[in-house]
């Protein structure tokens, strides 16, 4: 493979101090994997700058589980920043890996991570800098592969002409057995279209070329956006689980970066999954069921991690890490092991009903930084109404037992714009952090109540695929910039701050996140025009996303603050988590009724299909109690 590290290093000297952090662009750091001898490459890629794309899990778990494949090499590749980008293309660098600085269009596959909506444009852009065709329908025999994955991908429709291949679920086996059914076929002179037919059939696994795209009434009339051109090709492609997370290493080996990266730490993923059914949260609906590693594999994973990355803080990562059964033994056996290295232990999702007194004393030992609690919404017939299962009570324990145990300042985040919220519920906010902000000062010294700092972080509430909110619309960004503006107004403490997502931008998401194969068009008309980085205040700009719709005929208010009945037929129908409509739909219509559905790990089973229809089932360590 070619080696561009002479000229990247020549563009890195000759800019200078004019390139932002080129220690973005530096391969060989601690701990990284290298295999020049393998003979099938895969690139696995970030779409944006390396200090968000190596922070990212599923970066680090997918490139160790294809290296431990014998004969594959995966190496990393990340988004240039804006300023890297323009030279590259002015020098004629193209994209590269990060491990051999080989260009993008050498590997025979690449995977790109889908983490959010905002990405769509950076797909494009790197694409584009690796001079590998943008459409699937345009890349020939010899062009790799390009694959895709991540969140994004249970509504795969706006990104799907720039695929060949797309991933549903979790990959630590998909990914490997996807890569060697590419490598087999092409090593016995497949082509390109008989690969992506063979990978058609894999569970998991949606070939985007394979499909006819119906338009919306012929879609509601046949029940199904997507209908397959062949009668081997599945009408419904189902996530992939890996049932064997529970009992795997929870040790994975990480990369120790030159430069800082976001979330700079080591992390182990303790559980997977959560039931708790808040009806707004995708991830929540399509990681399930619920699966534990046990506290002795947890607490020789962090101690091994520790000592061959040297970092002084560990992060147990899950959706809901306060929720896992040993957690409190977890915690304290931490403590003992780690007492007097000056090491800290966070938990970056804390539960405000399983945060008591005693994991106060727990999380972090002696580091007291700040806490964030997420009750969603200011009032409890609206917390009744997503499902979010916590009260007032829940709140001020929690805000009792943080600022007694040492704690000093607190984040509540809320979500503006959530079904059938009104402005009682807006003010509900201001009152709520207020008070918690009273219990607060009372629980901490006299002479520390100045120290006492509660803020609210709002985000608009952005309706995504997969959920029982799936078919509600989102407020439109004057209305929320109105509700922001009550809420400001409400707040009379000086000691408590507000601070909110832009409206507009959440706008883009909810267009991302429900629409269909059209909005493609619009990505690219887009990335045309100048978007990229989108997720950058400084970058994003939305006259250009409303121009590319202007350009390709698509509403971006009628696709993102629709309201539709439950029989309406989404885009995404034929992209499955598992979960039966008729949940979906049941759950939507309790929330209507603002009745609540407890989490089938503390109560009875839901229904909600994953189980039954992944043959799978919940694995904890012990009786989990709430």
């Amino acid at each position: 493979m070619t080696d561009l590290w002479p000229r990247i290093e020549g563009l890195l000297r000759q800019a200078g101090r004019s390139i932002e952090r080129p220690a973005r662009y530096l391969n060989h750091e601690w701990g990284c994997t290298y295999k020049p001898e393998a003979p099938y490459r895969f690139c696995m890629t970030y779409p944006d700058t390396y200090e968000l794309g190596q922070a990212n899990q599923a970066v680090r778990i997918l490139c160790n589980c294809v290296n431990a494949v014998e004969g594959m090499a995966a190496e990393r590749a990340f988004l240039p920043a804006a300023d890297m980008c323009d030279l590259m293309r002015k020098e004629g660098i193209p994209a590269f890996s990060l491990e051999s600085c080989a260009p993008i269009a050498e590997f025979d596959a690449i995977g790109i991570t889908l983490p959010h909506e905002l990405a769509a444009t950076n797909v494009l852009e790197f694409l584009d800098l690796a001079g590998i065709a943008l459409r699937a329908e345009d890349r020939g025999e010899g062009d790799p592969m390009v694959f895709a994955g991540g969140p994004c991908a249970f509504n795969a429709e706006p990104y799907a002409p720039f695929f060949d291949a797309i991933m549903l679920g979790e990959g630590e086996e998909m990914l490997p057995e996807l890569l060697e059914l590419h490598r087999s076929m092409k090593a016995e002179g497949a082509t390109r279209a008989e690969m992506l037919r063979a990978m058609a059939h894999m569970h998991g696994v949606y070939v985007p070329s394979l499909y006819d795209i119906l338009d919306e009434v012929e879609a509601q009339e046949r029940g199904a956006w997507a209908v397959p051109r062949y009668e081997d090709v599945p009408a419904v492609i189902e996530k992939r689980l890996w049932d064997g997370f529970a009992e795997s290493d929870a040790y994975e080996p990480m990369i120790v970066p030159y430069t800082e990266v976001i979330h700079d730490r080591f992390n182990v993923e303790v559980l997977r999954g959560c039931t708790r059914g808040c009806r707004f949260c995708q991830a929540g609906m399509m990681y399930r069921p619920v699966r534990e590693r046990s506290a002795d594999n947890i607490v020789s994973a962090v101690c091994r991690g520790l000592a061959e990355t040297g970092y002084d803080e560990v992060s147990l990562t899950s959706l809901s890490s306060t929720d896992h059964s040993q957690i409190e033994q977890i915690l304290r056996r931490l403590n003992r092991a780690l007492e007097g290295k000056g090491i800290s232990v966070s938990i970056p999702s804390q539960r405000l009903d399983s945060f008591g007194v005693e994991m106060a004393e727990l999380v972090a030992g002696g580091k007291r930084g700040g806490l964030t609690f997420a009750p969603e919404a200011g009032t409890q017939r609206l917390r009744d109404v997503i499902n979010k299962g916590v009260t007032e009570d829940d709140l001020f324990g929690a805000i009792d037992a943080a600022f007694a145990a040492g704690w000093r300042r607190c984040k509540l985040y809320f979500m503006i714009g959530l079904p059938t919220e009104t402005d009682d519920d807006i003010k509900g906010i201001a009152s709520l952090a207020q008070r918690a902000y009273d219990r607060a000062k009372k629980a901490v010294p006299e002479n520390q109540r100045g120290n006492v700092r509660v803020s609210i972080s709002c985000a608009l509430f952005v309706p995504k695929s997969q959920t029982p909110f799936q078919w509600d619309g989102q407020i439109t960004p004057e209305e929320a910039k109105r509700r922001i503006d009550l809420l400001r107004r409400s707040v009379k403490y000086r000691a408590v701050d507000v601070h909110w997502h832009e409206p507009d931008v959440s706008l883009v998401e909810a267009m991302m996140s429900r629409g269909g194969r059209d909005v493609a068009e619009v990505v690219e008309a887009a990335w045309r025009s100048g978007a990229r980085f989108d997720a950058w205040t400084e970058h994003f700009s939305l006259d250009i996303w409303k121009r590319a719709c202007e350009e390709c005929g698509v509403s971006m208010e009628g696709v993102a603050q629709a309201t539709y009945d439950t029989d309406y037929i989404p885009p995404w129908s034929h992209l499955s988590a598992g979960l039966f409509v008729k949940f979906l739909q049941r759950e939507r219509k309790l929330a209507q009724q603002e009745r609540t559905t407890p989490d089938c790990t503390f109560d009875h089973c839901s229904a909600c299909g994953v189980c039954m229809g992944l043959n799978t089932e919940i694995q904890t360590q012990e009786v989990r109690h709430g």
